[in-house]
């Protein structure tokens, strides 16, 4: 599921650490410079950093569709088997450096370092190659897809944007468990969202 032709993790250092030292550094940080400086990581990194926002547990009302949007965008280039991403420049110059989306980074930071800790490779041929690519990238189309459609102000799009994040760090990690959990957490969100939505039908016929 790798948006690699190889390994996705560092040899020399952990992920975490990583992006530590990238916050930390002298250098902008946009998701243009995160794109210049992960390389091809920055798939997943920005499926991480989009969806991270959907998968807090607090109804967003819709504000986060943009953040959805490029998510779609990018996987289609997965899927389609571009190396580079392409971002329009007025979505490559957005800011990661504010308060509330450097906080939202900084917990996702954490819990990088928390799946770090139990994480190692399982599987690891599963996220390379194209096959890994193209899957990887209608999975995230799918997640996102739900959480797109997920009714504004009901939380129902945390699950399955949460199971995006949770591939998405599958793949830097190279660990099949952490994928397996996230695609648990996605079937869950859109069961959650079908049932909920057969009973909201279901209760407008009786009225009708």
């Amino acid at each position: 599921m790798a948006p690699t032709s190889g390994p996705t993790t560092s040899t020399t250092s952990p992920l975490s650490d990583e992006l530590e030292a990238w916050l930390a550094g002298p250098d902008t940080r946009t998701l243009g410079a995160l794109i210049d400086v992960f390389g091809e990581r920055s798939f997943a990194l920005l499926f991480v950093v989009l969806l991270g926002v959907p998968a807090l547990p607090i109804p967003t009302g819709g504000a986060t569709h943009v953040f959805e949007v490029i998510a779609f965008l990018l996987a289609l280039q997965l899927i389609a088997g571009r190396h580079e991403i392409w971002l329009p420049a007025r979505w490559r110059a957005l800011d990661l450096d504010g308060p509330r989306r450097r906080r939202l980074v900084a917990g996702l930071l954490r819990l990088v370092r928390f799946l770090e800790r139990f994480s190692r490779p399982r599987l690891p041929f599963l996220f390379r190659g194209r096959v890994g690519r193209v899957a990887f990238g209608l999975l995230v189309i799918a997640g996102t897809a739900a959480a797109f459609v997920a009714p504004p102000f009901t939380g129902l799009d945390t699950l399955p944007a949460l199971a995006v994040v949770l591939l998405s760090l599958a793949v830097l990690l190279e660990d099949a468990l952490v994928a397996a959990a996230g695609l648990l957490v996605g079937a869950a969100g859109v069961a959650l969202e079908v049932a909920l939505a057969s009973a909201a039908v279901g209760a407008v016929g009786q009225l009708l």
